[in-house]
């Protein structure tokens, strides 16, 4: 194989506590996109109860290295978590895997402090799997003043070269939402819009004891409330220009704390979709295609409300034959090999960067 080719390992876990989503990907990190396979790996009730506990102590980080007490923990049970992921992910495919992009779980995102907290030690991946990985991709743009997200858009506009139609958005609805704007010769716009599952999410655990609204049916039977959207639309997030990138725990769930459990499904998916067409003021043109990535994308009462609030054809990925469930976990693949080339992830337009940046650390295992 060509030195500049990988088969590279993307593992995505983020800003969702869902679990661990793994992609095998041959790719140069520019043109060549290979989908070879994927796995997901579900973290169970006490893992995600650990992250919501780290989460929480998090919050008053200003260290971005410090490992105080349950987030210390946390960090050992993530990074145990994707060598574990790493060792089925062979069992199950016997394909060879040169290169790891590790994302780690993200407990705290504050640009605006230069501060973006992502747990997992990649070194440790690294030595027990016996890859080379790349990981901490976000720090690099923080630090230069960057939002340090989205991150995927350089591989949305990798994806979109095989469409015929431009311009054309990608929006990923994860804990977070976020979207690309790809126009025509490669123009890339890319910012978080709101709120994604995370408050829905976080809204049918409390109130129903799930951990999602399967294909929206709570939601669907509810009423969405008007005066709470009222209150959420007037974030100044929304109406700030981009770049702009959000933390989990930026919006408030305590506004729909007095709404029925369907109403406030109903009231938190129209937040998402409502989000969503906001987002389209800020691009240089309309868009002709809205596709959808990202667990949101099952959910079908969301994308009926997207559907509804947009302007132009809505689509899951896969109309285009793409994997809106491994889509991040494959650009992170593709992020990998660029970090490891040295070319560029973010960009003015994507994270507000001052020039187009690199980043990642790359650690090479000491028995690969």
């Amino acid at each position: 194989m060509a030195k500049d080719i990988f088969t590279a390992l993307g593992l995505m876990s983020g800003t969702s506590m869902d679990g661990i989503d793994a992609a095998l990907l041959r790719t140069d990190g520019q043109r060549i996109i290979e989908p070879l396979a994927a796995m997901s790996f579900p973290y169970n009730r006490m893992m995600r109860c650990l992250l919501a506990q780290a989460m929480k102590e998090a919050r008053g980080m200003t260290d971005r290295t410090a490992r105080p007490g349950v987030i210390r923990e946390a960090e050992k049970a993530v990074t145990e978590a994707h060598i574990a992921a790493v060792r089925a992910f062979r069992e199950e495919h016997d394909m060879e895997i040169g290169l790891i992009g590790f994302h780690g779980q993200t407990l705290l995102h504050r640009p605006e402090k230069r501060l973006t907290v992502q747990i997992g030690d990649g070194a440790r991946l690294a030595n027990a799997s016996g890859v080379t990985t790349v990981w901490d991709m976000r720090a690099n743009d923080v630090a230069h003043g960057g939002q340090g997200a989205p991150l995927i858009p350089v591989y949305h506009r990798a994806l979109a070269s095989g469409l015929e139609r431009a311009p054309v958005a990608f929006v990923n609805i994860g804990g977070v939402a976020n979207v690309t704007w790809i126009g025509g010769a490669g123009k890339l716009l890319a910012f978080d819009c709101g709120p994604g599952n995370a408050l829905l999410d976080d809204w049918m655990m409390k109130h129903a004891g799930k951990p999602l609204d399967e294909n929206g049916a709570l939601a669907a039977a509810g009423r969405a409330d008007e005066a709470v959207l009222r209150d959420y639309l007037t974030s100044p997030f929304l109406a700030a220009r981009p770049p702009k990138s959000l933390d989990r725990g930026d919006f408030p769930a305590a506004l729909a704390e007095h709404l029925s459990p369907a109403d406030g499904a109903a009231t938190l998916t129209e937040l998402t979709a409502r989000a969503i067409s906001r987002a389209s003021q800020w691009f240089p043109e309309p868009v002709k295609l809205w596709i959808i990535t990202g667990g949101g994308r099952l959910n079908r009462h969301m994308m009926a409300r997207i559907a509804a609030n947009v302007a132009a054809p809505v689509a899951p990925a896969e109309a285009f034959g793409m994997d809106g469930d491994m889509m991040e976990a494959q650009g992170w693949a593709y992020l990998a090999a660029r970090c490891l080339k040295g070319l560029p992830i973010t960009f003015p337009g994507t994270t507000g960067a001052p020039q187009p940046l690199s980043g990642g650390v790359v650690s090479r295992a000491q028995n690969p």
